[in-house]
């Protein structure tokens, strides 16, 4: 180092001068004043880059970086946060009514034939709402767009709650547009709604993806928030580029519960009513058929009690799943075959 190099030059500087200053001296005589003062003169001298060298080298040892410690025998440990599954769902008796007075005992859940351990339980959840409204606006529903805006409009006024609750409009028709962002004003997304204008194809199960993937689990953590989509549409699509299955994986993985309001008003049932009924079923919601137009209102009033009555759960799956697939899941009220439960069917593990 530059500091080690500085000392030792000054030392072979000093060792030729202090002979030659003695030399004919030989008799030990008394040195004269003169040489006794330039002998001082060369011992500050040495003295002092003496000093110099030691700081320098002292300062040059401190930039050198620590050598690392040498890795123990012990292989490394990784920890990760456990999976964490979470399911909104709801009871009700045969005839459709709310079961709202079960505990956490009361419920088994069954991933892989193996009960799961209940670690959290909340009856009616009151978690933040995260709500995705998907309105058809193909020229399929011309004939009765106007009733469906206004319901929606009901129905956004009913369950969302400024500060707490957000809901984003959704339009259809040859592709998936954003209309209004999710938002907790209940007057921008009124005129939202009303704004809409039908007209075009069917982009159905894009617009399922698109709201799924980029809005619905924008927040987290995701088990601080529930999610909830809701569609009115005739279950036809002739222009997405995802398939059917694409979006309901896409749901399925961002924890969207869906519900349908069909606008089929044939009595016949058609291949959109299955699709609907295949979406919601999946998720853990549910699909209605009003007879009339005029009962879209009480389509809209039966999903907000449903929303009102939700239960919410959440457990750590043992043996823990990290496979990236699909895994189904098995939830019911113990001894209670008179108990419907609707909840979603399984969930995507996440791939580590």
């Amino acid at each position: 180092m530059a500091g080690s190099r500085f000392v030792a030059s000054s030392q072979s500087l000093m060792r030729p001068l202090v002979p030659a200053m003695w030399k004919g001296q030989e008799d030990c005589r008394p040195p004269s004043p003169h040489a006794i003062i330039s002998l001082m003169r060369v011992w500050v001298l040495f003295t002092t880059f003496s000093v110099i060298g030691l700081a320098l080298w002292a300062a040059d040892q401190a930039l050198v970086p620590p050598v690392p410690a040498v890795p123990s025998d012990e292989p490394t440990r990784i920890l990760v946060d456990v999976t964490r599954v979470d399911m909104l769902f709801t009871v009700t008796d045969k005839k459709g009514r709310f079961i709202t007075d079960l505990g956490k005992t009361d419920f088994d859940v069954i991933e892989s034939k193996k009960p799961q351990l209940i670690q959290e339980f909340t009856a009616e959840s009151d978690l933040p709402l995260r709500l995705a409204i998907l309105v058809d606006t193909s020229n399929s529903i011309r004939d009765r767009f106007k009733f469906e805006q206004e319901a929606a409009v009901e129905f956004i006024n009913s369950v969302v709650h400024a500060g707490a609750d957000k809901a984003m409009i959704v339009s259809f028709d040859s592709s998936a547009e954003l209309v209004s962002d999710l938002i907790d004003d209940t007057e921008k997304l009124d005129g939202a709604v009303r704004g809409l204008r039908p007209g075009g194809g069917t982009a159905f199960y894009d617009a399922i993806f698109f709201a799924c993937r980029d809005k619905l689990q924008q927040d987290q953590p995701r088990h601080k928030f529930r999610r909830a989509m809701v569609i009115v549409t005739d279950g036809e699509d002739n222009e997405s580029r995802y398939t059917r299955d694409q979006a309901l994986e896409m749901a399925q993985k961002a924890d969207v519960v869906i519900y349908a309001i069909s606008t089929n008003i044939s009595h016949n049932d058609t291949d959109g009513d299955k699709v609907l009924r295949y979406l919601t079923q999946e998720t853990g919601g549910r699909t209605f058929f009003p007879f009339k137009v005029e009962d879209l209102a009480q389509s809209f009033e039966n999903i907000a009690n449903e929303l009102r009555h939700q239960y919410n759960i959440s457990y750590r799956p043992e043996p823990l799943k990290t496979d990236g697939l699909y895994h189904t899941v098995d939830l019911h009220v113990k001894g209670r075959k008179d108990l419907v439960v609707r909840a979603r069917r399984g969930y995507y593990a996440p791939k580590m």
